[in-house]
This record gives structure tokens, sequence and C-alpha cells, in this order.
């Protein structure tokens, strides 16, 4: 039996923890003991509590409730105590989800006590090296024993940067493997959307009508914290809520809830207060997956989204200006469309009035995985661990 220790601290980290838990409950039970770190990183319940109780996955084993601040502040408590965790049992790996400040503290501190670090979601770029993110994940690929990627365009980011050549060797004399696994998130929105159909009542609650509303997500800080462009935004969101018949859904975050006072122009906070766009509190997973799958279309910043509506049928304008997922953007599941006031009302229009570019979008062959994902990525650690199991062959998302 090996033991696990899975480090998350926001929503996309506790969902895609969902899917290895389930895996591991379901098939690998006798041979690996899971324990859950959470840092508290989202703080507001309806962030996470939420979805550990509705995605059925154990409650955590350690909170360390470092909640907000400034990254340095928060990072430094959560690297001191995941070190504490790791000091009190002994693990034989941990595993780290994407690109969070959870993400890079439970690397620094995994590699200083010369754990193996298990990266899901290696290699993605964005080549935005201004965002926070972009820096967490490739700190977290440099300490990585195995970094798991979810498509060809990540491994092929990990090549770039000498991956494939590394002469690092870990403690256990063993060098660093790029496995191609897919993506654990079309695990999950496989799973869940059956689940979403029969169990979530957002729809009704909020009296909102399928089929007939854009979701609207916005949280990333380079938006939230960027007056023109949140002013661009919410402006083109104004205009649109006016000229179409489409009702505008905004699930918000509470960052983007503070940010809007601070940085949304006055009259703007005034016209949002009057518009008919529906602004609900944030929503938990089940919802989240309802909400997409009964959309017509989606905007977003979020990097999860961009893989879970699309795996659900629904094109997505992503409301950035880089991706770390450009293979959707390659496929024509979604788009970048930046956030220019222009640009957003002609993508939004486009989608709406043009049924080809519509369909086309909407029915893109997903690049995103096979629903083996998670299975894949046991077995390589039960291998690597010295276990005699079948290794699946990697995804091809050709």
């Amino acid at each position: 039996m090996i033991k696990l220790l899975t480090v998350i601290g926001a929503r996309p980290q506790i969902i895609k923890a969902a899917a290895i838990s389930r895996a591991i409950k379901e098939c690998f039970f006798d041979r690996v003991e899971e324990k859950i770190l959470h840092t508290g990183q989202h703080y507001d319940a309806n962030m996470s509590q939420v979805f550990f109780d509705e995605l059925g996955i154990p409650a955590p084993h350690y909170n360390l409730n470092v909640g907000s601040g400034i990254h340095g502040v928060q990072t430094a408590k959560m690297i001191e105590g995941i070190e504490q965790v790791l000091l009190s049992e002994k693990f034989d790996g941990i595993i780290l989800y994407g690109d969070t400040n959870s993400t890079l503290a439970g690397a620094v501190a995994a590699s200083k006590l010369h754990i193996p670090i298990y990266h899901i979601e290696a290699g993605l770029r964005s080549f935005n090296m201004s965002m926070p993110e972009e820096v967490n994940r490739i700190v977290c690929d440099q300490l990585s024993t195995i970094l798991f990627a979810p498509t060809q365009t990540a491994v092929d980011n990990l090549c770039l940067e000498g991956f494939n050549e590394s002469k690092a060797v870990f403690a256990d004399g063993r060098m660093r493997r790029v496995i191609l696994s897919g993506d654990v998130m079309y695990d999950n929105s496989m799973y869940f959307a059956s689940k979403a159909e029969n169990e979530s009542g957002i729809l009704e609650e909020h009296g909102i009508e399928k089929n007939n509303f854009i979701l609207v997500t916005i949280h990333r800080d380079n938006n939230t914290d960027n007056p023109k462009r949140l002013n661009d935004i919410f402006r083109a969101l104004l205009y649109i809520s006016e000229q179409n018949s489409q009702q505008i859904v905004l699930p918000l975050h509470p960052r983007t809830k503070k940010m809007l006072s601070i940085n949304l122009k006055e009259d703007l906070q005034n016209k949002l207060l009057k518009s008919s766009i529906k602004i609900i509190p944030p929503a938990s997973f089940l919802d989240m997956i309802m909400l997409e799958k009964s959309a017509t279309m989606v905007m977003t910043d979020s990097g999860g989204i961009q893989e879970e509506a699309p795996a659900l049928g629904k094109p997505v304008l992503v409301l950035r200006d880089t991706t770390e997922r450009p293979e959707a953007v390659d496929a024509g599941t979604v788009k970048l469309i930046g956030t220019a006031y222009d640009d957003v009302l002609r993508e939004t229009n486009l989608l709406l009035d043009d049924s080809a570019h519509y369909k086309k979008m909407a029915e893109a062959a997903n690049p995103y995985g096979d629903g083996k994902a998670c299975e894949r990525i046991i077995r390589a650690i039960l291998q690597k661990n010295g276990y005699n199991v079948k290794i699946l062959s990697e995804f091809c998302s050709n």
C-alpha cells in the first residue's frame, strides 16, 4: 500500500481531485491510501465545501485555513503548513493540480524533503509571464517527478523546454518522466453531466430559461484588477443584455465582486444594478455543469471551463489574450477574443446570428481525453512505486 498526499486549495483542484479520488476508491483502494490537504486558498464556503459535499470527496484530513492574502504571505503560510504535514507522516508522493499558489507551495515543500511530485496538468503554457499562474505551473513542472500532460500540445511544450532530454536525477535515483495522460476534467465532465441533470436545481432556483442564456464567468486578476479590461467587458455585457433576447447569467466570483466595487466606473455600476444581467452567487460544481450544459454559449476567462463546456457541446469565447489550452483553439471549440469592447460584441453577435458558425464550434471534436486519464495516472504512480501493473497506452488526441 502506498500513501499519497493530495494538495488542493481552489475550485478547479477540488473538482479534479474528485476524479482521482473516485478512481482510487473504485479501482485501487487496496493499493493506494490517499490523504487530502486543503490549503484554504478559497475560503468561501460556496467555492470549496459545497464541492466536497456534492462530489463525494472525503473530508480533508488536513486544513491549513490560510485564506486570502498577497502572494508571498499566502504561499509562505502554505509551504510551512504542507511541510509540517509531510514531516508528520511518511508519504510516497504528493499529487498537485494545475497552477495555483497551493500548487507552487506543495511543489516547494515536497521537493525540499525529496518526496516525489506528481503534477497533473503539466506542460500547460500561456506564455504570458505576467500571469501568476504561468509562473506557478513552470516552477511546479521543473520540480516534478512525473509530469502528467493532458494533451499533445502540453507534451510538446515540455519537450521544447528540454524535459525530453533532462538529466535531472531525483533522490531515489530515478529520472523524471512525461506522460500524455489525457485530461481528468474530461473524465469528470462525462461522469457528472447526467448527475447534474438529475440533481441540480439551479435553473429553477434562479428562473433561468434553458438554452436561452449566455453564461459568463470572470475571475482572472489580469481582468478584474485591470480597470480598462474590466470596464470594457462589462460595457459589452451591458450592451449585449440590452440588444439581445438571450439573458446573461453571471455567477459572481468573490474576487470579481470585490474588484467591481473598486475598478468598475460608477455609471457602469449603476447600469449593472438596473440591468437584466442575472448575477447569482458562486455555483457549486454540479450547478456549474448544469449551467454550462444549458447555456446557449459561454464567455469566460477560466481555464477549467475551456475544458468543461466544449465537452458538453457549447461554444466558448475566452476573455483573454492568451490561453494555456491552445489545442481547444486549434480544434475550434473555443475562440480567444480578448476583452476589447468591439471584439466582445462582434464575436458574441457572430455566434448568436450565424447558425453555421455556431454549429461548427459546438460540434468541433474535443481534444481533451478519452475518459481514462485518472486510470493512466494512478497506474503510472503505482508502477513508479514498484507495483507490477498494466500501463495503459498514452492518450492520442489525433
